[in-house]
């Protein structure tokens, strides 16, 4: 039976042993399934999405991917904190824009 691309992408970062940047590990990934230069080109899409959706899997930074298991769990868990505190920054300044357009002219 064939593999999968996404469990030919397991058995390279496993043999591999260390994080790969995503195009190094879709080349060894396209070689190993035997594609050819359209099937390069037409799988990419789809194999990054089954890496993302997969949960064995771990994007670090600068689009390096490896396997989840090898990583700590504070590594696995995106600080959500960051992301409310931009939001309410935003926000601020949305209604001191507004604040400052209903101020009345003075003329």
């Amino acid at each position: 039976m064939k593999k999968s691309m996404i469990e030919v992408a397991y058995g390279v970062l496993k043999e591999n042993k260390e994080p790969m940047p995503f195009i190094n590990l879709w080349k060894l990934v396209s070689a190993e399934m035997g594609y050819n230069q359209s099937q390069f080109e037409d799988n990419i899409a789809q194999f990054y999405t089954d890496l993302s959706i997969d949960s064995r899997y771990i994007n670090l930074p600068g689009n390096v991917w490896d396997l989840r298991s090898r990583h700590k769990m504070s590594e696995n868990v995106l600080d959500t904190d960051s992301i409310a505190v931009d939001e309410e920054e935003e926000e601020q300044e949305e209604s001191m824009e507004v604040e400052e357009k209903e101020e009345p002219q003075e003329n």
